[in-house]
């Protein structure tokens, strides 16, 4: 089984940095980097700001490796850390997730 995780970083250099850790240790296939604006309540107060989202494709057996990763390397006190498992997909690229982790 696979699985698409997904988090956020508040910048583009720490998702790189979060992205390479993550494919040098064989924990996810492709990630990509995608700009969003976030709007959310920490602390009792509104906030908006500017992150990146990594969208991971992974094996589901991965996961918690890569949450321990993430968690590890990541420099907010609560990261975003969600596993979408993926149902059924292309069986050529679920293979080569399956190859590359």
């Amino acid at each position: 089984m696979y699985c698409i995780v997904l988090t956020t970083a508040p910048n583009r250099e720490e998702a790189e940095q979060l992205a390479t850790a993550l494919l040098q240790d064989k924990l996810a296939a492709c990630i990509q980097l995608i700009p969003i604006e976030s709007f959310y309540t920490w602390e009792g107060k509104t906030a908006h700001e500017p992150e990146i989202q990594l969208m991971i494709k992974a094996k589901q057996a991965d996961y918690s490796a890569i949450e321990s990763k993430i968690q590890h390397l990541h420099s907010y006190d609560v990261p975003e850390i969600i596993q979408l498992p993926i149902q059924t997909g292309s069986q050529s690229y679920l293979n080569w997730i399956n190859d590359v982790t």
